[in-house]
């Protein structure tokens, strides 16, 4: 059997849950031919430098537009309109892309972003291709892009994920409620204690970690001078180099900082409370980690509806006032009960194996497990 497992690298999150999916099966299914593949490498570069830099200077400069755009294109007059805009830009920009597909004439097309169900769900339409469709939304909401017809199999990160696919016209059987897949080190046993050391903090103080993705977005800087006077502060700026000479040059007392990471399961292994954008990689990672989070500065659209998710679960809340957020630490910090409580519902709701979930069920829809 050949499996084609598609992204695109706009967001870390679809590649990451491509990546989690790509190496489960290779552990677990290694007779499978497995390929894991970038849309946007597949495309005509000045598509892909186009479609990467216009959603980065969206996500970093342009909240209220991009807003706008993910609400015209969800619902109202003009939802119509802005999908088939979408289908057509994918259409004429990916034709490479489209050819690989042929090419290939894989049994499964595995796709962790809107962009390929849409353009293997019209091949396969066309009679171009015979593969298996199968979507992994990778946000707990969706948007009616992700859904494509002729899809074969969704994958949601929650029952909140499964009522909103419903409500756009997926039929429940082709549903299944998996999760969106992480990478193992977030399974692993840490040991908290020598993490500590290694790290060179107090094992014994409470501790906030403090992440907002890969861009370093938000009022990071004023978040942790408020967080630093009540607990242990951990600092992730990412690949915002300012601001990390900033809060160096700071030298708050009881924060680390540290710029970008690639361990940042250790980071939460020893900590008890996250502040972070809720992007729906990310907010899967904290849950399998079983993190008290506390979101800040949403992107509009998908963000907005992981926040209602966790809501809904009882497991995260967005404070974007920042003497209310340090108000919610001291709380957790005081009540350590309350603390315990929302853990105790985060391990009702997290999807540890869902990468290994998804490909059992992937090759049982084949006839493979």
């Amino acid at each position: 059997m050949k499996i084609i497992i598609a992204y695109a690298s706009a967001g870390a999150g679809h590649f990451k849950a491509a990546q989690a999916l790509y190496n489960c099966f290779n552990e677990k299914y290694p007779s499978i031919d497995v390929k894991l593949v970038d849309l946007l490498d597949k495309a005509d570069g000045l598509f892909k430098y186009s479609y990467i830099t216009f959603y980065t200077f969206m996500v970093r400069h342009a909240f209220f537009l991009w807003g706008w755009l993910f609400s015209i294109s969800e619902k109202g007059p003009l939802k119509a309109i802005a999908r088939k805009l979408s289908t057509a830009s994918h259409y004429l920009n990916t034709h490479p892309f489209s050819r690989y597909l042929v090419e290939e004439n894989p049994d499964v097309i595995i796709s962790t972003h809107f962009a390929s169900p849409e353009i293997a769900a019209h091949l396969f339409r066309q009679g171009k291709i015979k593969a298996k469709l199968v979507t992994v939304v990778t946000d707990f909401g969706v948007h009616p892009f992700w859904v494509s017809q002729g899809t074969d199999l969704y994958i949601g990160a929650s029952e909140f994920t499964r009522n909103q696919l419903i409500k756009l016209g997926v039929e429940d059987k082709r549903i299944r409620v998996c999760g969106i897949p992480v990478d193992p080190k977030f399974l692993k046993i840490h040991d908290r204690d020598s993490l500590c050391r290694d790290f060179g903090i107090d094992k014994d103080a409470f501790t906030v970690l403090v992440m907002t993705g890969s861009f370093g977005i938000g009022p990071i800087e004023e978040i942790v001078k408020a967080l630093c006077k009540e607990a242990q502060v951990l600092v992730v700026t990412a690949s915002n180099a300012k601001l990390r000479e900033k809060l160096e040059k700071a030298n708050l007392p009881r924060a680390k900082i540290f710029g970008f990471v690639s361990n940042a399961d250790d980071l939460m292994a020893v900590s008890d409370v996250i502040v972070t954008k809720p992007g729906g990689l990310s907010t899967s990672e904290i849950l399998v980690m079983g993190l008290a989070p506390i979101f800040i500065s949403a992107i509009p659209g998908q963000e907005h509806w992981n926040v209602e998710a966790m809501k809904s679960a009882g497991v995260g809340l967005e404070i974007n006032d920042i003497d209310d957020i340090r108000k919610k630490v001291i709380e957790y910090r005081d009540n350590p009960e309350e603390l315990l409580a929302v853990k105790e519902r985060i391990r009702k709701v997290r999807k540890p194996n869902s990468a290994e979930e998804i490909c059992d069920a992937v090759c049982q829809s084949c006839g493979r497990a």
